[in-house]
C-alpha cells in the first residue's frame, strides 16, 4: 500500500512539474522581470552566462538545446542579441522579442553631427584634425514616445544613429509592459494558474510604482552632478530621474586611442571639474585609470544587467535601487 501510495505521489509531481511552463529569456533583466511574474509557478532561466556578450555570444550544444525546449523565449531583439534571428527561425515554440511590443517607450540614438570613425589612429596629422573636432561634437539620443519626444546627449561610437537605444529594462514603464505580456503569455500556456499571473503582476506593479516615487526622491539632488560613461547603456535610466552624463568615453575593444585623444578626453575631464566615472563590470577599463590619474575624478561602476541580484520576485526592482544607489554614492560625494 505504502508503495502504491509514494508511486502515485511521485507520478503527481511529475505530472506537476511538466505542467509548469518553461521560460528562459536572453539576458538576466528579462529573466527577474519574468521572475516577478511566474513566481510560485516556477523559475524562468537565462541563456546568456554572466559576463557574456549579447552581441557576440556563441551557443554551445547544451544552450541551443535549452533554447530549443523552452516554452517561452524572451530576448531584447535583433538591435542587442544579432546572433539569435537565424537560430530562432529554428525554434517552433514562441519568441518574444521584446522591443517590439507596442506599448514600450523606446528611444533612438540621433547624431547631431558627423563623427569621424577613426578619431582612435593620432598617428597621422590628417586624423587629428578629425580628433580635435571630434572633442567638440555633441550626439544626441532621442527619446520616441507616443505623445512627445525629448532630446538627451551624446552617444558612443557603437551606436550607429537612428537605432534603437536596447537597453530599455531600464525605464520601469518598460518593464511594466513587459510584465503585462509575460503574464498574458503564461496565463494563455497555463489557464489553470492565470489568477495567480496576474496577483503576481498586480504585485510587481503595485512595488514598481511605489519604488519609482522612491528613486525619484533619492536621485533628485543629484540632477547637476557631473558623470561620465564608458558605456552609453544608461539613457533610460537617467531620463526617468533626471540624470544626465556629461560625455561617452567609447573606447573600443579592438583599439585604443591614441595620446592625443586621450589628452582630449582629459581636458574635457578637467574642464568639468569634480567627476564621476562610470564603467560596467566585469572589468574596468585601463584608460580610466588614465584619465582620472591627477584629475578631480572618481571611478566607479553601474551594473546595468544586475549581475549580482538573485532572481527572486523582487529581483528587477533590486537592479533598480543598486543602480540608484551606484549612481547616488558616487555622485553625493562630489564637492
Amino acid at each position: 500500500m505504502f508503495r502504491f501510495l509514494l508511486i502515485s505521489c511521485l507520478s503527481l509531481w511529475g505530472i506537476s512539474a511538466q505542467a509548469q511552463v518553461q521560460i528562459l529569456t536572453s539576458i538576466k533583466p528579462l529573466q527577474l522581470i519574468a521572475a516577478a511574474i511566474q513566481e510560485g509557478q516556477g523559475e524562468p532561466q537565462v541563456l546568456l552566462p554572466p559576463g557574456a556578450s549579447p552581441h557576440y555570444f556563441v551557443l554551445r550544444p547544451s544552450d541551443a538545446k535549452r533554447l530549443d525546449q523552452a516554452d517561452l523565449f524572451y530576448w531584447v531583439g535583433p538591435d542587442l542579441e544579432n546572433f539569435l534571428p537565424k537560430l530562432l527561425q529554428k525554434r517552433s515554440k514562441s519568441s518574444i522579442a521584446v522591443q517590439d511590443l507596442a506599448k514600450l517607450q523606446l528611444q533612438y540614438f540621433a547624431e547631431a553631427h558627423q563623427h569621424d570613425q577613426h578619431d582612435a589612429h593620432d598617428a597621422h596629422d590628417a586624423h587629428d584634425a578629425h580628433d580635435a573636432h571630434d572633442a567638440q561634437n555633441h550626439h544626441a539620443t532621442q527619446s520616441k514616445k507616443a505623445t512627445h519626444s525629448d532630446t538627451l546627449v551624446e552617444h558612443d561610437h557603437a551606436h550607429a544613429p537612428g537605432t534603437v537605444d536596447v537597453h530599455l529594462w531600464l525605464l520601469p514603464h518598460n518593464a511594466q509592459v513587459i510584465a503585462e505580456r509575460i503574464s498574458a503569455d503564461l496565463s494563455q500556456h497555463d489557464p489553470a494558474n492565470a489568477a495567480h499571473y496576474a496577483a503576481n503582476l498586480a504585485a510587481f506593479s503595485q512595488r514598481l510604482a511605489l519604488l519609482d516615487q522612491q528613486l525619484q526622491a533619492q536621485l533628485a539632488p543629484l540632477h547637476d552632478k557631473s558623470f561620465f560613461v564608458f558605456h552609453e547603456a544608461f539613457n533610460y535610466f537617467e531620463h526617468a530621474y533626471g540624470l544626465k552624463h556629461a560625455g561617452v568615453f567609447a573606447v573600443s575593444h579592438e583599439l585604443q586611442p591614441g595620446a592625443k585623444h586621450v589628452s582630449q578626453m582629459r581636458t574635457r575631464l578637467q574642464q568639468a571639474g569634480p567627476s564621476c566615472v562610470f564603467s560596467e563590470p566585469p572589468m574596468q577599463p585601463r584608460l580610466a585609470h588614465t584619465l582620472a590619474a591627477g584629475l578631480p575624478v572618481t571611478l566607479a561602476e553601474l551594473d546595468a544587467l544586475g549581475s549580482t541580484v538573485a532572481v527572486s520576485a523582487e529581483g528587477y526592482e533590486q537592479l533598480l535601487k543598486n543602480l540608484a544607489t551606484q549612481f547616488s554614492t558616487c555622485l553625493s560625494a562630489l564637492e
